[in-house]
């Protein structure tokens, strides 16, 4: 097995990438980070009206994150996500209808209504599952890559969790078995500055949760402007390379903020408004508008996909606002291997 240097990241966080992209993929990055802003929006609409069952975690102000893992993955990649998943599956193809009736608790829903929003999956389509408990998913996603492993594919896991998750034994129980096994899987740590509403640095013993440990595990310290889009699809895209010829794991921490508060429950107040300020002012979405505006791309082309982003997220809406509860006779279906409980008796 080789080591690298594992220096500490000190401050040399990644703020430029250092090959642009071509047009196209350019233009499908800005297009899903509108997708996932649009559908956040209306998720948040939809739950102050009371038409959203439980609570919602957003990731607005969090996509070029999301965004840029899901142009670098390939279709049968494996994306696992934390309760704050909308932009991580809406990111594998999932269609705005079935998550909006997931949120819902419709019968269209991704998990035919019964999961929620905390806990999305579609295996067709890699997204292997939200997980409400915090750090439960990165040995799950470890366990994925070994079998990718043992099967000979070169499928890669994409574990994205937060910066709370650094501090529970599970990250380094996962961190150290993937070095050891030399996984393919990227841990990428979705740094937001606050574990619910406790700010990261009044716990943790590194400035960086993620990144500073790296080095623990023989891995090189990544740590990326999380807002930016190009940064995140272009270091996220070399640790899939890196796992799939045989490399092992990669850890990423992307620096970033949400906008709101940690549920919809949580107005956010014991965040600075000068902080909430400064990080609103760096918005990824209208930056990377200006960014590409100032490529030479038409301004009519981005207010296309604006657009058709809207006209998407009112059509989700209208199918799953139509759609039927689930029906009673569901509820112990999904819950054991062969789909009901008549084996236990």
């Amino acid at each position: 097995m080789t080591f690298t240097d594992t220096t500490a990241p000190q401050d040399r966080m990644i703020t430029d990438a250092g090959e642009r992209p071509d047009e196209a993929t350019r233009l499908e990055l800005y297009r899903m980070m509108v997708r996932m802003r649009v559908f956040e929006e209306r998720a948040y609409k939809l739950f102050m009206r009371g038409l959203v069952k439980g609570t919602s975690h957003l990731g607005t102000g969090m996509e070029a994150i999301a965004a840029g893992a899901a142009v670098a993955m390939r279709p049968d990649d494996w994306t696992f996500c934390t309760y704050r998943g909308h932009n991580h599956t809406l990111g594998r193809g999932a269609s705005m209808a079935a998550l909006l009736g997931e949120l819902m608790g419709r019968a269209n829903g991704i998990c035919g209504g019964k999961g929620g929003s905390m806990h999305l999956t579609s295996v067709e389509q890699g997204a292997m599952g939200s997980y409400a408990i915090v750090g439960a998913h990165l040995p799950i996603a470890a366990g994925a890559a070994w079998s990718a492993q043992a099967r000979g594919t070169d499928q890669v896991a994409v574990c994205f969790f937060g910066d709370g998750a650094t501090n529970i034994g599970a990250f380094h129980e996962a961190l150290n078995m993937s070095v050891v096994w030399e996984l393919p899987v990227v841990f990428v740590c979705e740094n937001n500055l606050y574990m619910e509403y406790t700010p990261i640095g009044a716990v943790t013993a590194v400035p960086h949760p993620a990144a500073d440990r790296a080095g623990a595990y023989g891995l090189e310290p990544v740590l990326l402007d999380g807002n930016n889009v190009e940064v995140t699809h272009e270091h996220i895209g070399r640790a899939l390379a890196k796992a799939r010829e045989g490399g092992g794991p990669t850890l990423i921490e992307a620096e970033t903020y949400r906008h709101g508060g940690h549920s919809r429950a949580d107005p956010g107040k014991y965040r600075p408004q000068e902080e909430v300020d400064s990080w609103l002012a760096r918005d990824p979405i209208p930056a990377y508008r200006q960014h590409l505006l100032d490529d030479g791309v038409d301004a009519a082309t981005l207010d296309q996909i604006e657009a058709d982003a809207t006209a998407e997220v009112d059509d989700a809406t209208e199918q799953a606002s139509a759609a039927p509860p689930p029906d009673p006779s569901v509820i112990t279906t999904d819950v054991w291997a062969d789909g009901g409980s008549s084996w236990r008796n």
